[in-house]
C-alpha cells in the first residue's frame, strides 16, 4: 500500500467510508500506515517523538525501535511524558534525561514543562518535526492529552512541525459524558474545557486543541486509522494491550477510570496497590452497606460487590479495608461518570468517615467546585449530573466539529 502525503492529510475521507460487518477491513493505527507509505510524511526531517511504552505496532515492537532501524526515517530524539519513555515511572514521576540504551538516542523528560521551558527543549534537539503516539484512556483528567496540548503549543512557539499518529479511544467515542472543566481550576490534569469522558481520539483532540484553544495555530498533520468505528471498545480493535500508565493494567480499568478516578479526590481508596486499580474502592470500617446502597440505584449496566482488600501501597497500605468491586456487565448502557457520582453520594451516606481530600483535588478533577458543594449539601445522583448538562451540551457541539469517524 502506498499512500501519498495528500492521501494521509485525507485520512478522514477514508475513516468515514461506510464498512458492512461482512467486509469489514482490518484496524491499521496512524503509525502502520505512516510506516506503510515508508516514512513519506517525514522525509527529509529531523524527527522527535514523544511516545511511551504503548507505542507499538501489533507485533509489540516499539516504534521508536522500528523508526531508528529504518533508512528513510530520520528519528534523532525521543520525548518522555508521565511515568516516561520505557515506563518505569509511578504516578507524579517521570525518567528524567538520558539516553536510550537501546538506540542511543537522546530521551528528553517533558513531564511537567510546557510553554516556553519545553520549546526550548525541542529547540536543543535539533528536530524539525514532533510526532505524537501514546494510547490515551479517554479521561480529561489523563496526562497524555495535556502533554499532547503542551506539545502542540511549544512545538508552534519553536516553529516545529507537528505530526498526531491515531489510536482507539479504548471505551469508544460515541459520546461526551460528565462535567465540563471551568477555566479558573486548569491544572495538568485539565487544561481546557472539555468533558470529564470526552469520546475523542488523540487526533480527533489535537484538531479540537488547534482549533479552540491555541491562541496561534501549530502546523498540525495526523495521521488517522482505517478500520475503526466510534462504537467499538477497545478489545474490538485486534491490537495489543500495553498498560499506558502502571496503574491501568487492563481496558477493564479505562472503563471505569473517567467516573471512579474522581476517588482519588477523597480519603478512600481508589484501589491503588492493588491488581484491580479504579475497580476496588474503600476505607477502614466501610462494610456491605455500601453495596446494598448502590445497587439499590438501579445503575444501568453496572453491578457493585462488596470487597475486602489490603493495598500493598498507597492510601491504606497493608491494612485490611472495606467497599466494593465494579462490575460492568454492559458497556453499552453503562455511564462511568454518573456511575462515579453515585458511588461518591452513597459512600459519603453510608460512611461517617466520609471527607474530601484536603486540597479540594476533587474540583481539579471534576473541574470545578459544583460536585464537592452539591454533594456536601445533600444533592442526589440525578440532581449532580443534572446540573451540568447544559455545558455538556455545548461542548457536544464543538466537539461534533472535530470527528473524523462514524
Amino acid at each position: 500500500m502506498h499512500l501519498s502525503r495528500r492521501n494521509l492529510l485525507a485520512s478522514a475521507t477514508l475513516a468515514t467510508v461506510p464498512v458492512t460487518p461482512r467486509h469489514r477491513e482490518r484496524l491499521h493505527t496512524g503509525f502502520e500506515r505512516l510506516s506503510a507509505d515508508g516514512y513519506t510524511l517525514l522525509a527529509g526531517q529531523k524527527v522527535g517523538v514523544v511516545t511511551n511504552p504503548t507505542g507499538i505496532t501489533r507485533d509489540t515492537l516499539h516504534i521508536v525501535d522500528v523508526m531508528h532501524a529504518h533508512p528513510r526515517c530520520g528519528i534523532t530524539a525521543v520525548f518522555g511524558p508521565e511515568h516516561g519513555f520505557r515506563g518505569t515511572a509511578q504516578a507524579g514521576g517521570s525518567e528524567g534525561r538520558y539516553d536510550d540504551p537501546a538506540t542511543g538516542l537522546p530521551v528528553y523528560d517533558t513531564y511537567l514543562k510546557s510553554g516556553r521551558p519545553l520549546a526550548d527543549i525541542f529547540t536543543a534537539s535539533g528536530v524539525d518535526t514532533v510526532v505524537f503516539d501514546i494510547q490515551d484512556v479517554g479521561a480529561r483528567f489523563y496526562t497524555y492529552i495535556w502533554t499532547l496540548y503542551d506539545c502542540m503549543e511549544a512545538a508552534q512557539l519553536a516553529g516545529k512541525r507537528f505530526v498526531v499518529l491515531d489510536r482507539p479511544n479504548p471505551v469508544t467515542g460515541r459520546s461526551a459524558q460528565g462535567p465540563v472543566l471551568h477555566k479558573e481550576f486548569a491544572t495538568f490534569v485539565g487544561r481546557r474545557p472539555i468533558a470529564q469522558a470526552h469520546g475523542m481520539t488523540v487526533a480527533e483532540l489535537a484538531r479540537l486543541f488547534n482549533g479552540e484553544f491555541l491562541s496561534t495555530p501549530v502546523p498540525l498533520e495526523t495521521v488517522l486509522m482505517t478500520g475503526w468505528k466510534r462504537g467499538q471498545f477497545y478489545d474490538a480493535c485486534g491490537l495489543p494491550w500495553v498498560p499506558p500508565s502502571p496503574n491501568m493494567p487492563t481496558p477493564d480499568t479505562a472503563l471505569a477510570y473517567s467516573g471512579t478516578c474522581m476517588f482519588e479526590g477523597t480519603n478512600l481508596s481508589e484501589g491503588r496497590g492493588t491488581t484491580r486499580p479504579f475497580e476496588l474502592l474503600g476505607a477502614e470500617d466501610i462494610d456491605g452497606r455500601w453495596a446494598a446502597a448502590v445497587n439499590g440505584l438501579g445503575l444501568p449496566g453496572v453491578r457493585f460487590r462488596e470487597a475486602y482488600f489490603a493495598p500493598t501501597f498507597s492510601k491504606f497500605q497493608g491494612r485490611t479495608i472495606g467497599g466494593v468491586q465494579v462490575h460492568v456487565h454492559d458497556r453499552a448502557a453503562y455511564d462511568p461518570v454518573r456511575t462515579g457520582i453515585a458511588l461518591l453520594v452513597t459512600a459519603r451516606k453510608v460512611w461517617n468517615g466520609f471527607a474530601w481530600r484536603p486540597d479540594d483535588w476533587i474540583d481539579k478533577l471534576t473541574g470545578s467546585a459544583r460536585v464537592r458543594t452539591m454533594i456536601d449539601a445533600g444533592a442526589g445522583t440525578d440532581e449532580v449530573v443534572g446540573a451540568w448538562q447544559e455545558e455538556l451540551g455545548a461542548f457536544r457541539s464543538v466537539r461534533k466539529k472535530y470527528l473524523l469517524y462514524k
